[in-house]
């Protein structure tokens, strides 16, 4: 049986990068001594072109991960994660301290960009960020994320609540082209009812090499959402807040250098807006692998 030197898989939401490669191989008969390895991973919430390598290409993966991508991504306005994406905690708004962490990591009473005028305003806002983020950028990594830090992942030094004792590590980024595609408003419960959706497709965690990430923290992410879904929030000092009915989501294209995390884009895109919004990662696909056919 002759093998490519690569191939560029599907993967879909809630898979794992090296659950996609081992499917593929039980479904091509790859014989389990010879070696693949994905060139560029993508989080469990992301989806689209995985390049696998195969047998001697793999020692040639440093050339592969250098290869610039394309990514289609939204970015939900309102709704912040410590991940930022819909897989984290929500977390306190850092431009509202008036408020508890919980009802700032909602947005809460802050029913934005509902009239025609604030929603042109708001697209205005968002082709100017795309045209100040292109270019060469330095863009911190996720504290959710596989970078190493003194030989460890930073994401086990953010779950060990220790990232006091590191500095976050940055990556320069050439972001070619950022592109605003378009809008929408969707309503909140249908909102939270897809974030529970996604969540849902991770198959349960089980390896107790990562007890310390407690499946992905999901019995308590869901709850997060479950409360966006229910409009249950805790009374405050100022009474009982409503979150807003609707959400915005907007749409990007975006091509960058390796290592672009659409999912820091996405944090940085909210925190831009004037007034400043939470915002996280509500989709990611990526399309292309440049010089991959």
């Amino acid at each position: 049986m002759e093998l490519p030197p690569y191939v560029v898989l599907e993967k879909a939401v809630g898979e794992t990068p090296l659950a996609c490669m081992e499917t593929w191989r039980k479904l091509s008969g790859v014989a389990a001594d010879i070696p693949l390895t994905y060139a560029g991973r993508l989080d469990p919430m992301a989806s689209g072109k995985l390049l696998v390598l195969v047998g001697e290409e793999c020692k040639k993966k440093d050339r592969y991960l250098a290869l610039d991508k394309t990514y289609e991504f939204s970015v939900l306005l309102g709704i912040g994660s410590d991940t930022h994406d819909v897989l984290g905690r929500l977390q306190t708004d850092p431009f509202l301290q008036s408020r508890t962490p919980f009802e700032a990591a909602l947005g809460a009473a802050r029913p934005r960009f509902t009239t025609p005028e604030r929603v042109l305003d708001l697209e205005t806002q968002l082709r100017g960020i795309c045209q100040n983020l292109t270019g060469e950028v330095e863009l911190p990594y996720p504290h959710f994320s596989s970078k190493t830090v003194q030989g460890k992942p930073l994401h086990m030094w953010t779950l060990e609540g220790r990232l006091t004792e590191i500095d976050i590590p940055t990556k320069k980024s050439t972001i070619y082209s950022l592109k605003l595609n378009g809008m929408e408003t969707c309503a909140r419960s249908d909102l939270a009812q897809v974030a529970l959706e996604k969540i849902n497709t991770i198959p349960e965690v089980t390896d107790t090499s990562k007890t310390l990430g407690n499946d992905f923290r999901r019995e308590d992410v869901r709850k997060d959402w479950d409360n966006i879904k229910n409009n249950n929030l805790p009374t405050s000092d100022v009474g009982k807040l409503l979150l807003p009915d609707a959400y915005t989501i907007a749409h990007f294209t975006c091509s960058a250098s390796s290592g672009t995390y659409m999912r820091t884009l996405a944090k940085l895109i909210g925190e831009r807006l004037d007034p400043a919004v939470p915002s996280l990662a509500w989709s990611i696909h990526r399309t292309e692998i440049r010089g991959i056919g």
